[in-house]
């Protein structure tokens, strides 16, 4: 499980940082136990023992072994829990599903790709945020809940603005532990 064949027969302090690190993750799961805590589990490993430590979590919680898991890697907590607890200074902060912890994110960013933009152009509308990046490139910054995407779309191309791609960056869990920590 934690690809370490070849080294059955070494000791453990001949071992690399993140062969060590896999010897303590076999260590821990070995008998087979009901709740597993992984620390950190990702910390100075390569990506593809990343890659391979999270599948085998994944396998693990299917048969159901609870994780806990520690990270500072915030995307890695957002793509493999289903609860996540935010800690700040010791006080805990949030406690929720990860998909409530992400609604709670209420901006939302579209990158326009537009033809020739005057980089001097105004754009306003009411509850977004428009950034001129280059000729090229147009940002808008709005509130999901008081603005529809519609209506920025409409704007642009009421002030002929010709848009040829429209790429959209949706909040992550780091947006909300900003949000919720201030820092």
């Amino acid at each position: 499980m934690v690809s370490l064949q070849d080294k059955a027969n070494a000791y453990s302090r001949s071992l690399s940082g993140g062969m060590k690190r896999r010897l303590l993750i076999a260590k821990a799961m070995v008998h087979q136990p009901p709740i597993l805590v992984l620390d950190e589990p990702t910390a100075g490993v390569d990506v593809e023992l990343r890659n391979n430590l999270w599948e085998n979590v994944k396998e693990l919680n299917n048969e159901g072994v609870t994780i806990i898991l520690t990270t500072h890697y915030l995307i890695e907590a957002q793509e493999m829990c289903d609860r996540i607890a935010i800690i700040d200074k010791g006080n805990l902060v949030a406690l929720d599903t990860t998909e409530r912890l992400l609604e709670r994110i209420k901006t939302k960013k579209i990158n326009f790709k537009v033809k020739n933009i005057d980089l001097e152009r105004k754009l306003f509308i009411e509850d977004a945020k428009f950034k001129i990046i280059n000729k090229n490139t147009v940002s808008v910054t709005y509130e999901k809940n008081s603005l529809d995407f519609s209506e920025i779309v409409d704007y642009l191309n009421q002030n002929n603005i010709e848009i040829k791609d429209i790429s959209t960056e949706d909040g992550d869990l780091e947006d909300v532990f900003v949000q919720l920590t201030k820092h």
